[in-house]
């Protein structure tokens, strides 16, 4: 009888490892927020806007709207994770930049926005958020939060990005 509860009990826990979309989508929530804050600090450490591209595939950090070669944030650690997704989905110019701060979007996760970004928003040198379309410096209008909502098979993750501070949650 042991040995039937315990067979129950373990293809049952076996099975949830399998599916690792659960994983995948928390820890892909947990590197775009880690970009965000990053790309924050920076614009404040450097006094000057820095770029945050959220085009549905990836998060990547770029000092100019257009992500230029000459415009890639290299990562802190000296490069990005280097999956398979990243690879795929973070090409400048046609080629994959190992150095650059990107990350891509696994399959299995999708990604949608509370309010249109554009393709991009960025901090000011005060850390402050903008919209694409805005001029720095003036008046921002990112003036309501920007939730971002990652969700795979039953999971949903969420961050938040408060206008006029830029807070990440």
């Amino acid at each position: 009888m042991v040995l039937v509860i315990m067979g129950i009990l373990g293809a049952i826990g076996v099975s949830r490892f399998w599916d690792n979309s659960i994983f995948q989508n928390r820890a892909y929530a947990d590197q775009a927020r880690s970009i965000i804050r990053y790309a924050q600090k920076l614009a404040i450490a450097q006094n000057r806007p820095i770029f945050v591209i959220t085009n549905g595939n990836s998060f990547a950090v770029c000092s100019g709207p257009g992500c230029a070669a000459n415009e890639l944030v290299t990562a802190p650690g000296g490069g990005n994770s280097g999956s398979a997704a990243t690879r795929a989905r973070c090409q400048s110019g046609g080629s994959y930049n190992a150095a650059w701060l990107c990350e891509g979007r696994p399959d299995n996760v999708n990604v949608a926005a509370s309010i249109d970004t554009g393709g991009f928003f960025y901090f000011d040198a005060f850390g402050r958020p903008y919209n694409a379309a805005d001029n720095t410096p003036g008046v921002s209008t990112f003036r309501q939060q920007l939730l971002l909502t990652f969700s795979s098979g039953g999971n949903n993750s969420q961050i938040i990005i408060w206008p006029e501070t830029g807070y990440v949650q």
